[in-house]
């Protein structure tokens, strides 16, 4: 199929309630406004076909980016095609739940993320600590070291209160990947979370505390998902 021809598909499945959500929390024009799950179906047709992904993802449309992340083939991707995708990203939508997750099924993730997570800048930072909310969250536990992911734990701790909005959500999500996907450190991560308290970001005019990781990883426990890992990264 035609680049134009997919473009014309996902201008089909747009919502103006969908559209003024996005608008509001950040995406730019010009874009269209389709509900994530409405790609699924159109993506069977597309899947891991990566130079159509290029095509999407190079128009700085918010739909045609997000959907380049569904059908990409990460794969054939590079750390240079990653960083590239990052910089792109104009986002946090884009940065965290397509570039860090596309990163996640490749073998040299953790290198990437690494180098992310020590950025100052807000969107790329996020997207390093997201990805390691997904890899745990996904591979076995020893393909990590627990000396790599006490560090991490313990950077969370001490800065998570100082950070930008979207790097305090992403590294909120990390403790609690850290306390319910990882085993060796799911003692830790509760301490952690504990000690780390409430964490609010801006919402408008007013603040907002986000969920507390101590609470969401007991809530975890008790329904017995300690150690849970997903199938499949992307959706």
């Amino acid at each position: 199929m035609s680049f134009q021809y997919v473009m014309d598909e996902l201008a089909g499945l747009a919502s103006d309630r969908v559209k003024k959500r996005y608008l509001a929390e950040g995406a730019k024009e010009p874009f269209f406004g389709v509900p994530t799950g409405a790609m699924k179906p159109l993506a069977k047709k597309y899947m891991y076909d990566q130079d159509l992904a290029e095509q999407l993802f190079a128009t700085g449309n918010f739909d045609a980016m997000y959907f380049a992340g569904v059908i990409a083939d990460p794969k054939r991707m590079t750390p240079a095609d990653f960083d590239r995708w990052l910089a792109q990203a104009y986002f946090y939508m884009v940065s965290d739940f397509i570039v860090s997750v596309s990163l996640a099924e490749t073998n040299f993730a953790q290198e990437v993320a690494d180098r992310w997570i020590t950025s100052e800048e807000e969107l790329i930072a996020s997207a390093g600590w997201n990805c390691y909310e997904w890899l745990l969250g996904s591979r076995k536990d020893v393909e990590f070291t627990p000396e790599k992911i006490t560090a991490l734990l313990n950077t969370a701790e001490h800065t998570i209160h100082a950070e930008p909005d979207q790097v305090k959500k992403a590294m909120n999500r990390f403790i609690v990947a850290v306390g319910v996907s990882y085993q060796p450190l799911h003692t830790e991560a509760i301490q952690s979370a504990e000690r780390i308290g409430a964490v609010t970001v801006a919402d408008g005019k007013k603040t907002k505390s986000l969920s507390l990781a101590a609470e969401t990883i007991a809530k975890a426990a008790a329904q017995g998902r300690i150690g849970f890992k997903r199938k499949y990264v992307r959706c």
